[in-house]
């Protein structure tokens, strides 16, 4: 499992999935989220703009990111 820290409030899941390195656009990032690619918090979720928060999970081909 991965840690990522965010700076402020939240990060939208699109910019988390490029930070993280996991994708290399964020028309790539979107693309995994409509397809249903992203599980948020053991939850497949499609939703782009999603507002990812501290204390929650992100799973991702294999990768699991927990948000500090």
């Amino acid at each position: 499992m991965t840690e990522f820290k965010v700076n402020g409030d939240f990060i939208p899941m699109i910019q988390l999935l490029k930070a993280a390195n996991l994708v290399q656009t964020g028309g790539e990032a979107q693309i995994v989220v409509a397809e249903g690619e992203v599980k948020y918090n053991g939850q497949i979720d499609y939703r782009k703009r999603l507002k990812v928060r501290k204390g929650d999970v992100v799973e991702f081909r294999g990768n699991t990111i927990r948000i500090i």
